[in-house]
This record gives C-alpha cells, sequence and structure tokens, in this order.
C-alpha cells in the first residue's frame, strides 16, 4: 500500500472554491409532517445559489447524496430549480454521503471538466437509532460489528453506540486518561449548539446532566449520541477562471487539499494473528491516511488549523479521532479533550491551554442533527462562514484555515482543508456582499426562502416549479407557508 496519496489526486489539478453555501434547519424526523424531502432540498440549494449570486443555469454538474429514498431523488429535487440537462449524479457513502458529493463536484471542477457545479446533500429520516433498511441480504459493516463482538461481546443496545462506545473504552484501557473525556466532548458540543441556529438541539448541558442522562451503552449517554435528523445542506464550487469571471473573490474560500479514504486492513486481520481492535473497526486509519495525505500535499501542520468540523457521531469517535488527526500527540487524546483545547474560548472556565483548535463550534453531529446525506455539506457550510469571519458570537478568532472530517462506517472517510484565499481571486472586482442580497446573515439566523429568493435563482426556461415569471400556485402557497425552524424540545 503506498504510504500516501498522490499529491495530484489530494490537491487536483485546478484550484477550486466554494463560492456558496446554504442548509435548512435540522429537525427532529416526524416533527415537520409538512415538509419532504424537496422541501428541504429547495431552500438549501435556493440559499446556496443566492449566497454565490448565480442561478441554476450557471450550474454544469450536479450531485447529490442522501441514504434514505429511491433512485433519483437528487433529480427530484433539482428538477425544481430547472430541468436543464446537466450531469447529475446520486451518490450514498453512509454517514459521509453528504462529503462525497461534494468530493465529486470538487473534482469535476479540478479536472478540468466544468467550471461551476453544486453537491447537495438531504435526508427524510425514520425516528429513532439507525438500522439497516435490508434484512434479506448482507450488511455491509458485519465484519466491524463481527471484530467487536469477538472483542468485547454483544449486547441488546444500538450496535452503533456498541462500535463507537468500545472504541472510546478501549482506546481509554490501552492509553489511560479520564473516562470523563467523552462527559467533555458531548458537553463542549451542547455548549456550542446554543450559538447555531440550524440546530436540531439548542440546550446546554453541564458536565453532570451529560453524565447523568439516560444511559445508552457503556459511557454513551443519550446525550453523547447524535440524533437522526431530517434537512438538507448545499455548495457550490467553481474554478479559480470562474470566481474571478463573476467577481466571487471577496466571499471564495479555497479548497486547498481534500480525499477520500477508505479502510485499511487494520480492521480485520487478514493474516489471523489476533490483532482485532474496536478502534481500529470504526474507521481510525482512515483519519490516519486522511490527514497525512492532506497535510503532505499543502506542506501544513496540524498546528496550522485554527477550526475543525470532526464527525462526532458519538463523543467516542470524537475522542479516538483527535491524534488521528494530529490534534494532539499519540495516546493522549483523553487528557487533550478535559484540557478545554477544543472549547470555543466563550465556553471554557478552566485554565488556558497551550494552544487552542476548536472542534465543532457548529454544535457537531451531537447537537446540530445528523442527517447523512447533508451532515458533510452542513460541516462544508460552517467551515466557510467561520473562514469568512461571519459566524458572530460562534465565531472562531484569526480562523484562516480549517479542517472536516466526515465518516461514514462499511467504509469512507472525508477530509478537507480549507484556507482563506489568494492571489487572483482576491484582487478581482467584487460582487455585493452576499449578506446583502439575502437581507441578514444566513451565518447567525436561520430564515426560510421566499417566492422571490427561488425565483431569483431559478433557470430561465423554467422547472416543475413554474417560470421565474409564473410559479404554480401551490408552490407559491407553500413558499408563503414556509418553516418554522423552531429547535426541538431538550433531550435531558
Amino acid at each position: 500500500m503506498p504510504s500516501t496519496t498522490p499529491a495530484s489526486l489530494v490537491r487536483g489539478g485546478r484550484r477550486v472554491f466554494v463560492v456558496g453555501v446554504g442548509m435548512t434547519h435540522f429537525d427532529k424526523p416526524g416533527r415537520r409532517t409538512d415538509v419532504d424531502y424537496p422541501d428541504y432540498a429547495l431552500e438549501a440549494a435556493t440559499k446556496a445559489l443566492l449566497d454565490a449570486n448565480l442561478t441554476y443555469d450557471d450550474i454544469q454538474y450536479a450531485v447529490c447524496g442522501y441514504c434514505f429514498g429511491d433512485s433519483t431523488c437528487g433529480q427530484r429535487s433539482l428538477y425544481q430549480l430547472g430541468m436543464t440537462q446537466i450531469p447529475i449524479i446520486n451518490v450514498n457513502n453512509n454517514c459521509s454521503t453528504g462529503s462525497t458529493a461534494l468530493f465529486t463536484a470538487r473534482n469535476a471542477v479540478a479536472s478540468g471538466q466544468v467550471d461551476c457545479a453544486l453537491a447537495l446533500g438531504f435526508e427524510k429520516m425514520a425516528p429513532g437509532s439507525l438500522g439497516s433498511a435490508w434484512t434479506d441480504r448482507t450488511n455491509p459493516t458485519d465484519w466491524s460489528v463481527t471484530a467487536m463482538a469477538e472483542l468485547r461481546g454483544f449486547e441488546n443496545s444500538p450496535v452503533t453506540a456498541q462500535l463507537f462506545g468500545n472504541a472510546g473504552l478501549e482506546y481509554i484501557e490501552q492509553n489511560g486518561g479520564p473516562l470523563e473525556a467523552m462527559d467533555y466532548i458531548a458537553s463542549k458540543s451542547h455548549m456550542h449548539s446554543t450559538l447555531n441556529p440550524y440546530s436540531q438541539f439548542k440546550q446546554p448541558a453541564s458536565l453532570e446532566q451529560v453524565h447523568n442522562a439516560r444511559k445508552i451503552f457503556g459511557p454513551l449517554t443519550l446525550l453523547h449520541c447524535s440524533p437522526t435528523s431530517d434537512g438538507s445542506a448545499c455548495a457550490v464550487v467553481a474554478s479559480e477562471d470562474f470566481v474571478v469571471k463573476h467577481g466571487l473573490g471577496a466571499q471564495a474560500i479555497e479548497i486547498l487539499a481534500q480525499v477520500l479514504v477508505t479502510d485499511s486492513t487494520k480492521p480485520v486481520d487478514p493474516a489471523g494473528v489476533g490483532k482485532l481492535s474496536c478502534v481500529e473497526s470504526v474507521g481510525v486509519d482512515m483519519a490516519r491516511r486522511g490527514a497525512r495525505d492532506l497535510y503532505a500535499a499543502t506542506g501544513l501542520k496540524p498546528s496550522d488549523i485554527n477550526v475543525v468540523e470532526l464527525h462526532d457521531c458519538f463523543s467516542a469517535n470524537e475522542l479516538v479521532t483527535y491524534d488521528a488527526l494530529g490534534l494532539c500527540e499519540p495516546g493522549k487524546a483523553a487528557e487533550y479533550a478535559a484540557s478545554g483545547a477544543t472549547f470555543h474560548p466563550k465556553f471554557w472556565k478552566g485554565p488556558e491551554p497551550a494552544r487552542r483548535t476548536v472542534v465543532n463550534p457548529s454544535g457537531g453531529l451531537i447537537s446540530k442533527g445528523h442527517p447523512l446525506g447533508a451532515t458533510g455539506i452542513a460541516q462544508c457550510c460552517e467551515l466557510t462562514w467561520q473562514l469568512r469571519g461571519w459566524a458572530g458570537e460562534r465565531q472562531v478568532p484569526n480562523a484562516s484555515k480549517a479542517l472536516q472530517h466526515n465518516l461514514g462506517l462499511g467504509g469512507a472517510a472525508v477530509m478537507t482543508i480549507y484556507s482563506r484565499p489568494a492571489g487572483s481571486v482576491v484582487s478581482a472586482a467584487a460582487t455585493p456582499d452576499p449578506r446583502q442580497r439575502f437581507g441578514y446573515n444566513p451565518a447567525q439566523e436561520h430564515r426560510t426562502v421566499t417566492e422571490a429568493d427561488v425565483r431569483r435563482v431559478m433557470s430561465r426556461d423554467g422547472s416543475l416549479l413554474g417560470t421565474p415569471l409564473a410559479l404554480k400556485d401551490d408552490v407559491k402557497a407553500r413558499l408563503a407557508t414556509g418553516t418554522s425552524g423552531t429547535p426541538s424540545k431538550p433531550r435531558l
């Protein structure tokens, strides 16, 4: 196996920039019976196009990610904005589906196939813990569950909670450190989410509240676990020439490097020498490989990263991923979690850490929510807003470099380094600040889209919704109703 992915694959050919982002509020499944996946998708895509000052006619290629839905749901979602005969690809890569869509769209631009592409993720999920939709065929994660069961047994509790909970336990047993490190991680996520208008849960939770919540498995209580969610997120990516031509330099955020990594043999012990590991079974070696590739391709070090959106499906996964990303010394993740180094300074009252890298200022999956197809693109939205300096009270001070980690068991990890841009895109004449087009700051306030918003961005030739000059009456009524964005009730 090569020690790193070739830099040409990680950095791509041409420079690629995020020029527009948008997302919906993330909702508890079943809370909004009047909203379907096309409604969520329409809101997110409309916002991303408004942000980029583009219309759907400018989009040359689209990739849609979702896990719960029939074939071609992506077409059904985007046909609301136009039926322009562009390629539309639908992807499913478990919990990394959204960032897989972004990875695919970015590669289309980097390779020179197109100059502007759109990545859309959405989900309409079922309440309760994740389970398999297909019980009459092999589960794609059977090998990781088997390895865990051989090592630590199997209980009557959610399978994913057992996988990640056992990984956290194994990490601390092997490396030491306080078990309550996972309480710090979960409490941090709940604190951070209070400042995110898109979060499914916006209630703070202390260490005691996290620790004493309803037990799910081992050290994991309900407040250590991400919920299932409904929602959507969207990003528009473009080439350097496109950014300059359209005057988008002031808002463009560069994708310095991006990699999609799959599993190594570490989780399966193919030689049969008895080296199975719960930590390895949840994709930690994908994170190691991805981080190594990103740092090698960019010349950056972990200390150059200011802000991270990390796939905290459970607090235990954030714990075992810290040193895989190089954020702390190997084996020291528990002490690192308890040191306050990953907290936004607004929420840390203890001694000042030697170096601070804020992790999940959005509230992460634990509190913001986890609609599988949208999660990776929602991470992109947050990091784009952070690097633009738009995030208000949750803004990470002096953020210039950001790291994204999005994991899907089975497995795939998509990891990305973003940066404020340099060069020609900065010096190019700029369009007005996108916040003027919105009439508000979308990083700090959630609003639904209006009839005028949709008409502004849809294809001039029309769509399933009508034409820019005449939307259908039922569409007008639905847009006039909007969605409340009211957060779900506390989980305490």
